[in-house]
């Protein structure tokens, strides 16, 4: 998505305040950022309703001089210290992690003092790691997505746009190709490297070939 899929402000726009410490300091429980991005209820899902699905967490500064990646976050579970690195657009993939939830871990982050982050969270497709696949094993994404929102968010799905497209995000210029039985159907990429696909029920039943001159970077779900 462009940005983090909003939902009530008490939930996934919600202000972490900070609390004042070191250089390094509490952030929040792991266990908080689980409920806010609702991952244990995604993690619940069986396997074939998510598997062609990321689910990220997105962390925004609120104040716009810092960079996400200078945010610094590392989870604590006793001794053990596993950095939790956002990239540029502040997003790390989420996997729950039973042990941190049972002992309580801990994020820790570098942020300087005072600064507060906005917490959502972002959706992406599972990429095949071949610059090949079947149209539904992509594309298919996007119902399951829309499916597992109405799970896992209940009434608050309804504050949620239906998703109905994958962003595919290259390093360079590139073509898209769908061998549709009705003939090949071609998608350049854009000025920013983007190709943007809508999924289409007829190819998700037919579930043509895909080729990429070049394997994407990302797959963006969006709407």
């Amino acid at each position: 998505m462009k940005t983090a899929l909003q939902l009530p402000l008490a939930c996934l726009s919600l202000l972490l305040a900070l609390p004042l410490h070191a250089a390094e300091r509490e952030w929040l429980p792991y266990r908080k950022l689980v409920d806010i991005i609702k991952l244990d209820k995604f993690d619940a899902l069986p396997p074939a309703e998510r598997d062609k699905v990321i689910l990220y967490v997105k962390l925004v500064p609120v104040n716009k001089a810092i960079s996400p990646l200078d945010a610094g976050l590392v989870v604590v579970d006793g001794a053990s210290r596993t950095p939790l690195p956002l990239d540029a657009n502040g997003r790390a993939p989420m996997t729950l992690n039973p042990q941190w939830m049972a002992h309580d871990a801990q994020i820790l982050t570098s942020l300087p003092k005072g600064e507060k982050m906005r917490t959502g969270f972002d959706l992406g497709a599972v990429l095949p790691e071949t610059p090949q696949w079947r149209y539904a094993s992509v594309m298919g994404a996007i119902p399951q997505t829309n499916a597992a929102i109405g799970k896992v968010a209940g009434a608050l799905s309804l504050f949620v746009p239906k998703m109905k497209s994958v962003i595919f995000k290259f390093d360079k210029p590139a073509q898209l190709t769908i061998k549709a039985a009705s003939g090949e159907k071609r998608y350049a990429s854009d000025a920013k490297n983007h190709v943007k696909l809508n999924v289409d029920d007829a190819l998700l039943k037919e579930n043509p070939l895909v080729e990429v001159s070049a394997r994407p970077l990302e797959a963006e779900i969006d709407d």
